[in-house]
């Protein structure tokens, strides 16, 4: 009869907290979508939507100038020599990046203060006005700029993954982060296409854009344009997004304390009984090493994408393909599509079964000798060179999305969740870092590629893709233990 009283007044005490969850301050906007979680256990596909566009918005001007920024920068008229044009687009590429990196960490401190919201808004606002101006630069130093004040306002993609874990249940989180790494992949191979395609319209497009006309005076503008109006229609719908900060002190988790007490225990002595493990994130090895790791691959990322698009449009003298602007475009537009294929119904299944690390090794290793083959289809011509430098671009993608897609998932799983909007910050500054370098040194080595022609080792584009796969090489030793730590297993103490 004890044990039976006991056992209800444990249940009424377990009603009485679960109601007092409910019970959320009223003018709080994380109140509100705290409340709307609690009823409604479903995936809100209007949530993954907002994140997806927010992310794509933020992810098309990175590498949409990718196509044509070897032909703007020749257009500058700043370059010496034809040879040199690739150092001076490294440098455009470049600011972007470090710009980012200089203003992450003070756009997550402002997100964690003022909220989510307003930072998601103002980082697609940026890229209506600067993203314009790029397009509409009529300098090299004017380029410069407008990409640096793109990256530096555009603070936006740390704190969209704090709002992505914290729009959904705690089941769901994971969709939500795999969102945001699907949208910034495909948002990387889809702003190169549109860059190729739409670049120069009065050369691709006489019957539409008439010569001499506003498109022929700023012949880069179209694709930024486009681009722009997107994160203007984004821009609009965010106004509606709702907010994920508490404005106040309280905490409304309470569901610990009633697990405690159906566990036996008394719910008001949670704190002593189960605490958080706070540590210092510079010292949580498994989360610094895959940082560390995924930051060697970013750069390698970038810096190809710089080298694929300069070096696909460079003549055949400097060892190029002489591809149009279009013809990049149609490459990784048949990329782009292969890899929104390949995110929504392979990558699951293969991670499942092999696990984040395990596909991220085979794709590393096998990335090593696709790379060095391209310099060999210089050799190739026509529609043969086309298939196979389509065939080529999409294998390169797929496993290239396939390691930083591992990296980015466990870096979320050796963190708990009060630390990972941190841990997120932290990988954002320093990728950052590292990605600012990629478009520079990419540039400068296929420059210096394309001025030995005629060595014997290694000779022109032989270089440049074998001082990438060097970045490759040393990004897959740390995938392998010692430097890649196991996960933590203890991330909760908990106190007898």
């Amino acid at each position: 009869m004890r044990n039976v009283d006991y056992h209800s007044n444990n249940n009424n005490v377990r009603e009485a907290l679960l109601v007092k969850k409910k019970q959320y301050h009223e003018d709080c906007p994380g109140c509100k979508v705290d409340q709307v979680k609690d009823m409604n256990h479903s995936v809100s596909i209007k949530n993954l939507f907002i994140i997806w566009i927010v992310v794509l918005c933020a992810t098309l001007p990175i590498s949409s100038l990718f196509p044509f920024l070897y032909f703007m920068v020749r257009d500058f008229n700043i370059a010496e020599t034809e040879a040199d044009i690739g150092s001076y687009a490294g440098y455009v590429g470049s600011t972007f990046m470090l710009g980012r990196c200089l203003t992450s960490v003070m756009w997550g401190m402002i997100s964690d203060r003022y909220g989510r919201k307003p930072v998601i808004i103002i980082g697609v606002i940026t890229v209506v006005i600067f993203n314009t101006l790029f397009g509409l630069s009529t300098s090299f130093w004017m380029a410069i700029l407008m990409r640096f004040l793109l990256g530096s306002l555009n603070g936006l993609l740390g704190p969209v993954k704090a709002y992505a874990t914290e729009i959904f249940r705690e089941e769901h989180q994971s969709l939500g982060l795999s969102t945001v790494s699907a949208a910034w992949g495909i948002g990387l191979i889809i702003g190169p296409a549109l860059g190729g395609y739409l670049a120069q319209p009065v050369e691709k497009y006489p019957n539409i854009f008439a010569k001499d006309s506003f498109w022929d005076k700023f012949p880069y503008v179209l694709p930024c344009f486009v681009i722009s109006g997107f994160a203007l229609v984004v821009s609009i719908v965010c106004i509606w997004i709702p907010e994920t900060l508490h404005n106040h002190k309280e905490s409304n988790e309470f569901i610990d304390d009633a697990e405690a007490i159906e566990n036996g225990s008394s719910g008001n002595k949670k704190d002593k009984n189960m605490i958080h493990k706070k540590e210092n994130l510079l010292l949580n090895w498994p989360l610094m090493s895959s940082i560390i790791a995924y930051c060697v691959f970013s750069l390698h990322d970038i810096a190809y994408q710089e080298v694929f698009s300069l070096w696909a449009v460079a003549p055949p003298k400097l060892g190029g393909l002489n591809f149009t602007t279009d013809v990049v475009g149609d490459v990784l537009a048949v990329s782009g599509i292969s890899l929104i294929i390949y995110q929504i119904l392979l990558y699951p299944s293969v991670e499942r079964a092999c696990g984040p690390i395990g596909i991220a090794r085979i794709s590393a290793i096998l990335s090593i000798p696709l790379l060095q083959s391209f310099s060999f289809m210089t050799m190739l011509s026509g529609t043969i060179l086309f298939l196979v430098i389509c065939g080529a671009s999409i294998l390169k993608n797929l496993l290239a999305v396939t390691v930083t897609t591992g990296l980015f998932l466990i870096q979320n799983r050796v963190v708990e969740q009060h630390q990972r909007g941190a841990a997120n910050g932290l990988s954002m500054t320093a990728m950052s870092l590292f990605k600012a370098v990629g478009p520079a040194a990419g540039g400068a080595v296929l420059t210096w590629s394309q001025k030995r022609m005629d060595a014997s080792f290694l000779p022109g584009p032989h270089m440049v893709f074998f001082a990438l796969n060097i970045v490759e090489a040393v990004g897959i030793l740390m995938l392998f233990k010692p430097f890649l730590a196991e996960k933590k297993k203890t991330q909760r103490v908990q106190l007898n």
